[in-house]
């Protein structure tokens, strides 16, 4: 109802607003007014160490900090950095100049020659800081940077120090004697100290420095908290902890009177390859040279965070309003949360852009962004596929195309004839009989039977058979075929050709199943309406109790016949089968008969029909029950046929699903969001693969963890579409929960079977014709394990990368813990498959225990 539209937007749009002002709510910190005591400044272009800023560029630097800070810090006097101090005294800057100590004694010496002239000619030179973390790089020893420190100290009558970490002075008490103050650089960020606890820290190792020496002047050289990157332990990287500790830490130091320089004065994006994206962001001013924050007033994550909702909103808006006002079948819940979902999935695509602008990523990083994005994409797509169809099964007023097995209507003796085709090869005798002897107690006055069994070599195999046809009467035909091309789709295409002439209906069913006796009599009555193409009843199976297995496959075929097949005939848009279906004979001869090219002849049949503008008639209703497969590798075997046949069908009818008008738009949509999840399947190996080869880069420290902006929506995701199988489950399939869950575990047990069989069906076009073996023998346990050895090789491998990376890292770092996680979460398509190869080979009675 239109009347929802208003009530639906609204509520969004505000639950939208609160989200983003809730993530990036303003922060109350007391101010600071005062002028800094010191500011790093490095002299170096912000995308490249090598390339210097030329004079006009620092004099552009120093206005802006003029006035804000009383000195800056350098690093370095060599490749045109001493015009830094000079350029520096022009705006009433002092300097604490910096000379770089490599391992290179002749680049050394030259470097301290240059320092020492650079302070001789430049009064606004104050202190000189003679190498910068050289003992903690180990590119010198102690007594080497002690003589390069005394050299300088004969020549200078300015204070003359080095810069260290706190340990490092605690380690070398010599070195505090050779210089005239310590310079020390305390950063609570990268020993994983959290913001809060920061302050504490910092003052807690200067006591410690000003207790071991208490007759030398403490120098804090260089003292920050970033704004963005990696987390290390509980110390998060945020522009909100930045302007907090940097302004708790301005008024600590001038209550404390402490001498200081933050790191540092703007953001250096150069410094990504030393320290990692964090390393690009300590400034105070970003790359732009435009303040990150400001000194007093509230402090917000993103100044920019109600663009970003203005554009979520407008970007969802559309959609909006088109799903609320086209889906009037549907109750207000469920608009509002299909809405919702439309809104949240626009706001975290909006979130990831807007990520990826504020990282100011270098041209290298554009490759990994935009495949991060496309990938994020992919998996909100599958969100909101899911999402919808949750919206419809919870809450559609009524089912629009709902069909019931006729039951008053008594079939006349001239009833449309129907001819019952089953398709067998290499089938179990007494099993084919069975499906015989059901068909014969069919209660249906007009129909026929012809048994084809094709490439059979074993005449014991199919002579029972045939002599067992013989018994059943004229309206039992057998046809053995020696050398026949096609499988089983040729084999359709030779019975169709036997079929009585006067036959109006062509049934198939496969030779394991066990129909009703009224199948007939409750379906044929809807061939009375001309554009009926064919009518299809769900596969149903009669084994469910043999095993805790067949028990879990059960469940899990029942979740697409109950729910996935329901939804799809709601748009007249049903996948068709090769059994317990019943086809016009007429349409299935104008459309070309069956498709011998495609090993899933019926579902590409299915669509053809469609195409040539047939109704299907599906009834949620079993009338017929067949056997499962007996053991994990038959069971996948079975899934990989019908995903490479799924592949092949789009391949040949692309064009009829994205354009032209011989299917409807609801037929489109289902028939591409239906495999969707499949192409899924195929994207999450080599995503696990890759997952797995980024997890050894990482240990090798080569690239840095995926931002948080990926790693959090993926796992949403995830709980979202588990979440989701479970509601569906409850609502449509009549099962407990244990059943949900083993149903869970045998459908994910076959996405990796699922994959293959994707990217093979995309590459190739000459699979043969997989049959799935019925009443073989059950597997031995170690036979049963190796059925699931590439899964099982693929969850080895991530389970090792995942225990891998919270080892090295260490535990409290948010960043490994999402990515560790991610991987876990990868793990369990491979830990569903090796759960089911080892129920498969579990004790039966034992299994039918535990279910």
């Amino acid at each position: 109802m239109l009347r929802h539209l208003i009530p639906v937007t609204f509520l969004v749009l505000l639950a939208n607003f609160a989200v983003w002002a809730l993530v990036n709510q303003s922060v109350a910190e007391r101010a600071w007014g005062g002028v800094i005591n010191g500011l790093s400044y490095s002299g170096y272009q912000a995308g490249d160490a090598d390339n210097h800023l030329s004079d006009a560029d620092i004099d552009r630097d120093m206005r802006v900090l003029e006035g804000h800070t009383a000195a800056i810090r350098t690093y370095g006097v060599s490749d045109g950095l001493d015009r830094i101090a000079a350029i520096a005294g022009r705006h009433a800057i002092d300097v604490n100049l910096g000379a770089w100590i490599s391992p290179d004694d002749a680049k050394n010496k030259k470097e301290l020659a240059l320092a020492i002239d650079t302070a001789r000619d430049n009064p606004n030179v104050k202190r000189l800081i003679v190498g910068n973390e050289s003992l903690l790089r180990a590119d010198v020893t102690v007594g080497q940077l002690i003589g390069y420190i005394e050299s300088a100290k004969k020549q200078l009558s300015i204070p003359v120090t080095t810069a260290e970490p706190w340990h490092i002075w605690l380690k070398y008490p010599q070195l505090a004697d050779s210089v005239d103050f310590i310079t020390v650089h305390i950063l609570p960020y990268w020993e994983g100290v959290p913001e809060d606890g920061a302050l504490g820290y910092i003052m807690y190792r200067y006591r410690q420095l000003a207790t071991a020496f208490p007759h030398k002047h403490i120098f804090i050289g260089e003292v920050g908290w970033p704004s963005a990157g990696q987390w290390v332990k509980g110390a998060e990287p945020s522009l909100v902890n930045e302007a907090k500790f940097t302004r708790d830490f301005l008024n600590v130091a001038s209550a404390e009177r402490l001498d200081y320089s933050i790191v540092e004065a703007f953001d250096e994006p150069w410094k990504r390859g030393i320290e990692g994206t964090v390393g690009a962001y300590w400034g105070l001013w970003d790359a732009a040279r435009k303040p990150k924050f400001f000194m007093s007033g509230s402090i917000t994550e993103s100044s920019r965070w109600l663009e970003g909702y203005a554009l979520a909103s407008l970007l969802a808006f559309l959609p909006i309003q088109w799903f609320v006002r086209r889906k009037q079948y549907l109750k207000f819940r469920g608009k509002l949360f299909y809405a919702a979902l439309i809104q949240a999935v626009a706001s975290i695509v909006v979130w990831a852009i807007m990520a990826a602008i504020a990282a100011r990523f270098l041209s290298s990083d554009l490759v990994a962004w935009g495949v991060l994005l496309g990938a994020q994409v992919v998996l909100l797509a599958l969100l909101l596929v899911d999402g919808f169809e949750l919206a419809e099964v919870l809450w559609t007023r009524e089912r629009r195309r709902h069909f019931e097995p006729y039951k008053d209507w008594t079939p006349p003796p001239d009833a449309p004839k129907v001819s019952i085709h089953v398709p067998c090869y290499n089938e179990p005798p007494h099993m084919v009989m069975e499906t015989l002897d059901a068909l014969a107690k069919l209660d249906y006055p007009n129909f026929e039977v012809l048994i084809v069994d094709n490439n059979t070599k074993d005449e014991a195999v199919w002579k029972p058979v045939e002599e067992y046809c013989a018994t059943l009467g004229s309206r039992f035909r057998f046809f053995h075929l020696p050398q026949w091309p096609g499988y089983k789709a040729g084999a359709l295409n030779f019975a169709l050709t036997q079929t009585a002439s006067n036959a109006a209906i062509v049934g198939v069913i496969d030779s394991d199943y066990v129909v009703s006796p009224d199948w007939l009599k409750g379906t044929v009555p809807y061939f009375t309406r001309a554009e009926v193409g064919f009518v299809q009843a769900p596969q149903d199976y009669r084994d469910a109790d043999e095993s805790a297995f067949k028990r879990m496959c059960y469940w899990e075929y029942a979740g697409f016949f109950h729910i996935g097949m329901v939804q799809r005939n709601e748009r007249n848009a049903i996948i068709q089968h090769g059994t317990m279906t019943l086809i016009r004979k007429t349409a299935l001869q104008t459309t070309g008969g069956w498709a011998e090219w495609c090993i899933c002849e019926d579902a590409e049949l299915g669509l053809r029909l469609f195409e040539n503008g047939y109704e299907a008639v599906y009834m949620d209703h079993s009338l017929g029950r067949g056997l499962m497969p007996d053991n994990f590798s038959a069971y996948k075997t079975q899934r990989f046929r019908w995903a490479y046949g799924a592949a092949q069908i789009l391949k040949r009818h692309w064009r009829s699903l994205a354009e032209g008008h011989r299917l409807t738009r609801g037929q489109k949509y289902h028939f591409i969001s239906g495999w969707l999840p499949w192409f899924a399947d195929a994207a999450h190996i080599v995503f696990a693969l890759a997952a797995i080869i980024w997890s050894v880069f990482l240990l090798l420290k080569w690239v840095e963890f995926p931002p948080a902006v990926f790693l959090v929506p993926t796992l949403s995701v995830f709980v979202f579409k588990i979440a989701a199988a479970f509601l569906l489950y409850r609502a449509r399939v009549k099962c407990g929960w244990l059943d949900r869950l083993g149903a869970a575990i045998a459908g994910m047990g076959l996405s990796h079977a699922v994959a293959r069989a994707m990217w093979q069906g995309m590459f190739t076009s000459g699979k043969p014709f997989f049959r799935t073996p019925k009443c073989a023998d059950k597997p031995a346990a170690l036979q049963a394990i190796l059925m699931a050895r590439e899964e099982f090789a693929l969850l080895i491998a991530l389970l090792a990368c995942a225990g891998s990376v919270l080892w090295k890292f260490e535990t409290q770092n948010q960043s490994a813990d999402l990515w560790a996680g991610m991987l876990l979460v990868q793990t369990l398509p491979y830990w569903a498959a090796f759960i089911l190869a080892c129920v498969n080979a579990w004790p039966k009675k034992a299994a039918n225990r535990a279910v």
